[in-house]
Formats: structure tokens, sequence, C-alpha cells
């Protein structure tokens, strides 16, 4: 379904090998866009003969650690001009601060290292490809703007993402390069079922249970998926939001409100 015309431009978006990146490399495929996607497995390359597939256009898929400045430098200089950059590669993982456990430390480190420093090398490295008229969209969350128990790594990355998307902002202004930020509420993700699994082991309930709840929390009842979050990136990106920049928008049904 071709939303917004995008046939002369070039987007790339990290962590798209599956959930909303996935989702987002699609909607801007199907919308003439020549898509480049990035993320750290193997499986990166079977998403962008998929997407290919489905949105019959050709999407080229890169293998890259974003955490590692030289698998960074390596990529994006076989990389033509962007016009779009989505820094979207996240990891959502529950970290108590009562969790004592030896892997501990490890797992609050690596939400931040892909999260914050990840998206810090990145869009370091897409700046120079990035031409007047160009913008970026970092995938931070809602919980980047509110807070949730046991989730302290994960909303402290998303936190510091709209800090780092507001400096950028007034930075890349002058160059007429917009940045802004997308903040999605519960989306039917991997990461989001495996939280859910989680959320609902400890209270011993059923995820269907905890799944209601957030539903109600909601203006608009049910979860979205990553396609119907993915047409935020298209306004962003799009002339409808030329004047736009150094901003944060909520695609969470209305379950934060401000």
């Amino acid at each position: 379904m071709q939303i917004l015309d995008f046939s002369d431009q070039t987007v790339l978006v990290t962590g798209a090998s599956r959930g909303i990146g996935y989702g987002v490399a699609k909607r801007f495929a199907e919308c003439g866009a020549q898509v480049h996607i990035m993320a750290r497995g193997q499986d990166t390359l079977e998403a962008a003969a998929e997407l290919s597939r489905q949105t019959g256009r050709q999407v080229t898929g890169w293998v890259c650690d974003i955490t590692d400045s030289s698998s960074v430098e390596r990529v994006f200089a076989q990389l033509p001009k962007l016009d779009t950059f989505v820094a979207n590669a996240g990891l959502e993982m529950v970290t108590p601060i009562t969790d004592t456990s030896p892997d501990a430390e490890e797992r609050f480190r690596r939400v931040i290292d892909i999260n914050v420093i990840g998206t810090y090398l990145s869009t370091r490295a897409a700046v120079p490809l990035l031409q007047t008229g160009g913008n970026i969209i970092i995938t931070s969350s809602i919980w980047g703007t509110t807070a949730e128990a046991e989730l302290s790594a994960y909303i402290a990355s998303k936190h510091a993402n709209i800090g780092f998307m507001r400096v950028l902002a007034k930075e890349l202004g002058p160059r007429g390069i917009r940045v802004n930020a997308v903040c999605p509420g519960w989306v039917l993700t991997g990461p989001a079922h495996e939280t859910l699994r989680q959320m609902a082991q400890e209270r011993d309930v059923p995820e269907a249970e905890i799944a209601e709840e957030i539903s109600a929390q909601q203006s608009l009842p049910g979860i979205q998926a990553p396609d119907d979050v993915a047409l935020s990136y298209l306004y962003l990106a799009s002339p409808l939001a030329a004047n736009v920049t150094g901003q944060k928008i909520n695609a969470d049904r209305g379950a934060v409100q401000g």
C-alpha cells in the first residue's frame, strides 16, 4: 500500500531484521524508496531478501555490529548518500536493581551499549551521507519519558535517545537536516513478547492477562503491529513534516498523553 512517494529517496534502517525496524523498512520500500537494512546477525541478509520479495523492490542487507566502531565504519564507507537514516536498533531486557546475579551488570551494560553507544556510533557515521533536506529518526519509546519498574537499563537508554535527538536537532538544523524521535508504545515484537512473558511469570498470571491490562491503559484498545507504528516514520521523513524537528512523536494508542 503506497501512502507517500519516496521513489527518489535512499533510506537506511538499523535493527531491521525483525520487529519495528522490519516494519519501517517494509513501509519505505512499499513507497518506492531504495532501502538498506542493517543488523548484527546473518539473518539480516535473509530479511532483506524477504523484504525484496514482499515489496517488489531491491532491499540491501548489511551485517554490522553497531557497538563496534570499526564494523560501523566498514559498512558506512560502502553506502551511498542518504536521505533518511532510521536509528532503530535496540535491546530490551528486564534489569531489576535487586538483581545481584553474576551476569546482572553485563546485561545492564549490554542494553546501554546497543541503545546508547550504538545509536551514537551509527548516527555519527550516517551524518556525512545526509544531504540538505535529509533527516534522522531515532526509535525511542514511551518509556523514554515515563518509567516502569525493573527496566532501568532500557528506560535510561530511551531517555538518553530523546536527549541525544534534541541535541542533534540543534546541531544539524543549520545544515537543513531534521532530527526527530518516534516513541512507540507496546508493539507486538519479539522483545515485547519476552517482556510480557517475564512479567507474567513474575506475577504468576497468563500473558493474555498482562496484555489485557496494557490494552486497558490505552485510549485505543489493542496492541499495534510493527507495520502500524511504521506510519509515524513515513510521516517524519516526508514533506508533511518539513517544519518538524527536535520532536518526539508518541505512537502508543494513547497510552501516554503529553
